[in-house]
């Protein structure tokens, strides 16, 4: 049986998808039930970055995670082919325009979308819903960069649940320590492993696992 895919996509750029997409691969790579692959299908190569970063960081054998690159029209085929060795492969995506990302949303399990609670986030975030319905892939909405303690949050909360779309429990905070771990090529699970963000991060990953093991 292959593994499951991941696709993490967001038509509205500076979302935070390849900050997410690194941290949920190294927090369900460190389960250990699974090995997980990264494709880097964004131009900008910042997933590629990091991975660098992380191999000068801990060596080419310990990053614990498998890393391809692919145009968007090759990342179903990037992604069917490392399925067949990992357990998990996540998909790193680019911001644009239907064409690019819904090949990576076919080949997909599960779309991740993550919204920053602000008005516009979730504008753009019914595009992304709507090419998953469209390919008939679960999707799921993921709040990143929560500020503590704002109304907005709570506005965009109930317009999400008002739309119906679905939308995780756990939530990832805005928190600086997640752009600082990436300049390292690490994530916080690494660098802050008792911080609130790591522990974001492990309930999210657990949620997310509990999602793919029930489609």
């Amino acid at each position: 049986m292959n593994g499951r895919v991941i696709s993490v996509s967001q038509q509205k750029g500076g979302s935070g998808k390849t900050t997410l997409a690194v941290h949920l691969a190294v927090a369900l790579a460190r389960k250990g039930d699974y090995p997980v692959a990264l494709v880097d299908v964004d131009p900008q190569g910042s997933l590629g970055t990091w991975f660098e970063a992380r191999e000068e960081a801990f060596g080419e054998a310990g990053t614990g995670l498998s890393f391809r690159t692919s145009s968007g029209w090759g990342a179903r085929r990037e992604a069917r082919s490392l399925s067949r060795d990992h357990g998990l492969v996540i998909i790193d995506t680019p911001p644009k325009t239907d064409s690019d990302v819904r090949p990576a949303i076919e080949a997909a399990d599960l779309v991740i979308i993550p919204v920053q609670p602000t008005q516009i986030d979730l504008w753009a975030t019914a595009q992304t819903v709507e090419i998953a319905r469209r390919e008939g892939t679960d999707a799921l909405l993921v709040l990143n960069r929560v500020p503590p303690r704002a109304a907005l949050t709570l506005d965009v909360v109930s317009e999400i649940e008002s739309h119906g779309y679905p939308i995780a429990a756990a939530r990832l905070g805005n928190r600086t320590g997640f752009a600082a771990s990436m300049g390292e090529g690490r994530t916080v699970l690494e660098t802050d492993p008792r911080g609130k963000g790591a522990e974001e991060v492990r309930q999210l990953a657990a949620e997310i696992a509990a999602v793919l093991a029930g489609i």
